[in-house]
């Protein structure tokens, strides 16, 4: 079954060669139960590695059963290590977060089995009955003696039926009570047919075997027989290799179903390191969740009021003149009145309504209540122009402005504070000692930046002006015009018409500052949106940072578990199932972190709205967005972890301390 054939094997240390087996040639048949002796650095470790398939000879040639095996690539051998041998280390090598039942099962997650679950468990039952331990299917390695632990080894080499089972000083760390049962067990699967090599440094263990090959200096010095008896040849058959099921769909899907299993216990076994991974992918999905809802919702309230102005408004001012770049004294500003209003409106070509505008601050009294409030005055156009119709009542008329009625409209803010949410039409109110009647509601507008847009009360204009302030000029001028394409011309027409009426020469031209909504709106919206690329880019880094996290993480982790990591690829686990079970852990505490992430972003973007009445606006973009960055950052942070695990030695791995 075994035949090796001029086996040689030299290590290289930097430019040193350090030979270790010379010429080692040796036929093992089917059934035989061999122990391979000698002292430490004799080179019988270095033989069995090769017989397992962990190591490759330098030199010479392995055919097991009848195949030659010494130069085939790694996968190959991994699928070999999993399909037809077994091994028993001195070590045990269990994985302490998985019960004996589950241990004894590992192996058939890089096979090509198409076992179901059940069947697979009630497989793994049977073997730890058989080798003692049917009462202990669900204790945890830290929870069984050595002895016991061994056998769960032994019940694990023997789950894929092997051709060949491999023990590696399997009693070194027993006492010699267990140590006799663990040699009984062997003899007993040695008498059922299975063929047996066992290194051992213990004459008295050795007689066990029906065969025992001493080395000294990597050479055999002796091939005897020993007091055990082989089995008969015929006694254990060849199991068959089912190459129609490698790539076959329902393995694949149980071993991608495997993956994910094993991936989700590693990171069960210590959670306080998966919850600090799983945290840094939080924090930063949340805060790009939340940074991106706040800059939406401002640029979508900044939208919503500059629409409401509507984009054909022109807003004149009177400017600070300013000559060679500097500026004039502040008694040569001009002064806007309510004559330029009227005449504007009748003089300049393409002008719909024209609303003159004079503001100030004031407190207002009701029913012993006082609030501090913006007053401003304006004319009867200004709910056409603003689209501001009043929720309640009415808006006052021309001729009240006319007469500097004592009529005021009341925004929602003043509805609440003074009158308590009762509807205030028709009571009294007294602003600067004047009482006035509210005859109207103003819409709701909302916050706008730190501004309460609904904490105000508009009266007429003249009445602001004349009976309120004792102002004799106005603040600005609203106008709209009636086509959007004749902006700049009427916007010149306004300018000009000004400096007429008040006498101002060509150089004076900056005097009057006459600005364009739509610029405006284009410009704060450019604004806004940047400042929304800027919220998003501020999480999208700290997305990164705890990418960089869970790869240092990660790292830690492929440290910590070297050993795992050879048990795996002893066992049969090629460098792809060790690269996508590590890639898998990985995106899996990104997609945690994004799932609760994107629950504590909208969290916080609904709290700010309520609490803070911030503007926010969680987009179905944004939410995919930050999900698949998330993933994205589980698969390229954990890419180079998992390729450091994938491209470990099995052998030096196995040796990790």
């Amino acid at each position: 079954m075994i035949e090796l054939d001029n086996i040689t094997k030299t290590y290289h240390t930097g430019t040193i060669d350090v030979p270790v087996l010379h010429g080692i040639s040796l036929s093992i048949a089917r059934g035989e139960f061999v122990a391979i002796m000698g002292h430490s650095g004799s080179g019988k470790s270095t033989l069995l590695n090769i017989l397992g398939l962990l190591d490759t000879p330098s030199g010479g040639a392995y055919r097991l059963a009848g195949r030659e095996v010494s130069r085939l690539p790694e996968d190959a051998l991994a699928a070999l290590r999993n399909r037809f041998l077994g091994f028993v280390f001195q070590q045990f090598n269990l994985l302490g977060r998985l019960s004996a039942v589950e241990n004894v099962l590992l192996p058939l997650v890089y096979s090509d089995s198409r076992k179901d679950g059940a069947t697979a468990k009630r497989d793994g039952s049977n073997l730890l009955e058989k080798v003692g331990l049917g009462q202990r299917l669900l204790h945890k390695p830290n929870e069984l003696s050595g002895g016991q632990q061994q056998r769960v080894a032994i019940a694990r080499s023997l789950v894929n039926n092997p051709l060949l089972l491999l023990a590696d000083e399997p009693t070194g760390n027993l006492d010699t009570k267990s140590a006799a049962e663990i040699i009984h067990i062997l003899k007993e699967l040695n008498d059922s047919g299975i063929t047996i090599v066992m290194v051992t440094h213990e004459p008295d263990l050795a007689q066990a075997a029906s065969r025992i090959i001493t080395l000294e200096d990597g050479r055999i010095v002796s091939d005897a027989r020993g007091a055990g008896n082989a089995a008969k040849a015929g006694d254990a058959e060849a199991p068959v290799y089912d190459a129609a099921a490698a790539g076959h769909p329902v393995a694949n899907t149980v071993r991608i179903a495997n993956y994910f299993g094993q991936s989700l216990r590693a990171l069960l076994s210590n959670k306080t390191r998966s919850v600090l991974s799983i945290l840094g992918v939080l924090i930063g999905v949340a805060s790009l969740i939340a940074m991106m809802a706040v800059g939406k919702g401002a640029q979508e309230e900044v939208k919503k009021n500059i629409s409401s102005l509507g984009s054909n408004l022109l807003i004149v001012r009177p400017n600070s003149p300013r000559m060679g770049g500097v500026a004039i004294e502040a008694g040569a500003a001009v002064r806007l009145t309510l004559a330029d209003a009227d005449d504007i409106r009748e003089s300049v070509p393409g002008i719909d309504k024209v609303a003159p505008y004079s503001s100030g601050r004031g407190q207002v009294v009701y029913n012993g209540k006082n609030w501090n409030t913006s007053i401003d005055g304006t004319s009867a156009d200004y709910p056409y122009m603003r689209n501001s119709a009043p929720s309640k009542g009415r808006f006052f008329t021309h001729e009240e402005t006319v007469s500097r009625a004592k009529v005021a409209l009341v925004g929602q803010t003043i509805v609440r504070e003074l009158f308590d949410g009762e509807n205030p039409i028709g009571e009294y109110i007294r602003i600067k000692r004047i009482d006035f009647q509210v005859i109207g509601v103003l819409p709701e507008k909302g916050a706008s930046g730190w501004r309460d847009e609904d904490d105000c009360i508009i009266i007429p204009v003249n009445t602001a002006m004349y009976r309120l302030m004792g102002k004799e000029f106005v603040d600005r001028i609203d106008v709209r015009v009636t086509d959007f394409d004749a902006m700049d011309k009427v916007s010149e027409g306004i300018r000009q018409r000004i400096m007429q009426l008040h006498r101002l020469p060509e150089e004076r031209m900056s005097s009057v500052d006459v600005r364009n909504m739509a610029d405006i709106q284009n410009t704060i919206s450019s604004t806004t949106k940047a400042f929304s690329y800027l919220l998003g880019s501020i999480a999208f880094i700290s997305l990164l940072v705890g990418g960089i996290g869970i790869m240092n993480i990660m790292l830690v982790s492929v440290t910590e578990r070297t050993r795992e990591i050879g048990l795996r690829k002893a066992l049969g686990a090629n460098n792809k199932d060790i690269l996508f079970q590590f890639i898998i852990e990985s995106v899996v505490i990104c997609v945690i972190g994004g799932l609760t992430g994107i629950l504590l972003g909208s969290s916080v973007s609904l709290t700010l709205a309520r609490v803070a009445h911030w503007s926010t606006k969680i987009s179905l973009v944004s939410v995919t967005m930050a999900f698949t960055f998330s993933v994205l950052v589980g698969l390229i942070f954990g890419v180079w972890p998992a390729k450091k695990a994938s491209r470990l030695n099995p052998i030096e791995a196995l040796r990790y301390e």
